[in-house]
C-alpha cells in the first residue's frame, strides 16, 4: 500500500464513522494511528458522550470483529479470556474462549473492575497471546483494545495501575461536544432510536484485515531520521528530569512515540516523520503515563501543561 492509498483509506474510515458519531474527529485520528502502528486506546470521558458507538462504528468501518465486555466489580478473569470446562457428557475439558479472541476489544468502563481482573488484558495487550491452563493462544495481528473509563472522580471506580496504563498508546479525554454539535447530535439522534447499531446509521465497511494489515506495513516503512529519535529521546528523558513529575516515562513510551508519529505522518500524506508528528501526539501518549509531583499538584498544574512546557524547553531538529 503507497501512503496515498494509506491516506484515502484513512479518510473512507473517518467519514463512515462519522455518519454515526457527531464531532470527535481528534479522537477517531488517534483511533487510527493506534490500529495503523498497533497501538491501544484509552478514552476517558462522562457516560453519554458516544465512547461506545464511536468505537462499535469504528469497527464497523475497518472491516473488524468486535467484541465487548462490559467491566463490572465481579468481573473475573477467566471471563475475559476464557477457560477449560468440564463438559460431564464426555468426561472430559473443554476450552470455552472468552470475548477477548476478537479483533477490535471494547473494554468498556475497564476502572471498574478490580486491578486483578485488570491484569487479565496486559498480555494480550503486549503479546497478543494469552495462557490458559499454561496453552498459549494466539489472538491475531489486529487485535486492538479500545477501552473507556469514568473521571477517577466518580463513585465505584479503581484507578488503574501503572503496567496497565502503560500499555494504552494513548488516552484521549472524550469531552462534552460543542454547542453546534450537539445541535446536531439532538436534531439527528433524538428522532432516532437511541440504541440503532452503527449499520443502522449506515456506517459500511470500506477496509478489510488484507487493507489494515498493508496500512500497517506501510507505516513501518515511513523514515524516522537519526534527529527525530534524538527529538523523542530527549523529551522523554526531559519527562524524568522534571521538577514536576515523580518518575518519568518509560522507554517503551519513547518507541511507541516513535511508531505512532510515523502512522500520524503516513496519514498527513508523507512517508517521513517530522517534529511537528511527535508534538502533536506527546500529550495523548505521555498524560496516562506521568504522575504530578506533591507541589504540582498544590499548585494545580495539569499534566497536560508539565508536558506542553517539557516540549516548549526541548529545541526541536530542523
Amino acid at each position: 500500500m503507497t501512503i496515498d492509498e494509506l491516506q484515502a483509506l484513512s479518510g473512507a474510515i473517518r467519514a463512515e464513522v462519522g455518519k454515526a458519531v457527531v464531532g470527535q474527529d481528534e479522537t477517531v485520528r488517534l483511533m487510527l494511528i493506534a490500529l495503523f502502528s498497533r497501538g491501544h486506546i484509552l478514552l476517558e470521558g462522562p457516560p453519554g458522550t458516544a465512547k461506545t458507538l464511536l468505537a462499535h462504528s469504528f469497527a464497523r468501518a475497518s472491516g473488524m470483529d468486535f467484541g465487548r465486555i462490559q467491566f463490572t466489580p465481579d468481573l473475573m478473569p477467566a471471563d475475559i479470556i476464557g477457560a477449560n470446562l468440564f463438559n460431564f457428557q464426555t468426561s472430559s475439558f473443554t476450552l470455552t474462549r472468552g470475548p477477548i479472541f476478537t479483533d477490535l476489544l471494547l473494554a468498556d468502563e475497564i476502572n471498574r473492575t478490580p486491578p486483578k481482573t485488570q491484569a487479565a488484558l496486559l498480555e494480550a495487550m503486549q503479546e497478543r497471546h494469552v495462557t490458559i491452563d499454561g496453552e498459549t493462544m494466539d489472538l491475531g495481528p489486529r487485535f486492538t483494545v479500545i477501552a473507556t473509563q469514568n473521571p477517577i472522580e466518580q463513585q465505584g471506580v479503581y484507578p488503574l495501575p501503572e503496567a496497565q496504563n502503560d500499555r494504552f498508546l494513548f488516552k484521549q479525554v472524550v469531552g462534552y461536544p460543542d454547542y453546534d454539535e450537539e445541535l446536531r447530535i439532538i436534531a439527528g439522534h433524538g428522532a432516532r432510536d437511541a440504541n440503532m447499531s452503527p449499520q443502522a446509521w449506515g456506517v459500511e465497511r470500506v477496509a478489510d484485515g488484507d487493507a489494515i494489515g498493508a496500512a500497517v506495513a506501510a507505516v513501518r516503512e515511513v523514515r524516522l531520521a537519526e534527529e527525530v529519535v534524538d527529538y523523542i529521546a530527549r523529551l522523554i528523558r526531559g519527562s524524568r528530569d522534571s521538577a514536576d513529575l515523580d518518575g518519568g516515562a518509560s522507554p517503551r513510551a519513547g518507541a511507541m512515540l516513535a511508531g505512532a508519529a510515523r502512522a500520524h505522518a503516513a496519514i498527513d500524506g508523507r512517508d517521513f516523520v517530522i517534529p511537528d508528528d511527535v508534538k502533536a501526539l506527546a500529550p495523548a501518549l505521555l498524560r496516562h503515563r506521568l504522575q504530578l509531583s506533591p507541589s504540582a499538584q498544590i499548585e494545580g498544574r495539569a499534566v497536560e501543561d508539565v508536558v506542553r512546557s517539557i516540549i516548549d524547553a526541548i529545541e526541536a531538529p530542523r
